[in-house]
């Protein structure tokens, strides 16, 4: 699935949509694919995700990663949980599609099983 996701410069070839209500999130060449482990919480309303004390987590290793949050054409953030602030679609608010550590500013990742590629 991944190879015709990515360009030959490393970006994703296709635009990043959300799977539900199919808002773009990410425009066609702006993000790069990273192998990363990340814990995120089930899909679900945004503001379930910031009040869940234990939700059930998927273990995802495939992101698109970009460096500046004004990339994204629409994304939303919850709440501090923690160290972390997920992602989620800016039009339904569901998610996270994806995952902010407040310790690396300016790494934003986006799961690749959590979105459609258009």
């Amino acid at each position: 699935m991944e190879q015709d996701l990515v360009s030959a410069d490393g970006k994703n070839s296709r635009a990043v949509l959300c799977q539900r209500c199919g808002c773009r999130v990410l425009s066609v060449g702006v993000a790069t694919l990273a192998k990363r482990e990340l814990l995120l919480p089930s899909m679900r309303k945004k503001s379930s995700l910031s009040e869940s004390s234990s939700p059930d987590c998927e273990l995802l290793a495939e992101h698109w990663l970009v460096h500046d949050m004004f990339t994204f054409e629409n994304v939303g953030f919850t709440k501090d949980v923690g160290s972390i602030k997920y992602l989620v679609c800016a039009d339904c608010e569901v998610g996270p599609i994806g995952w902010h550590s407040l310790e690396e500013k300016s790494n934003f990742y986006v799961a690749l099983e959590r979105v459609r590629h258009e």
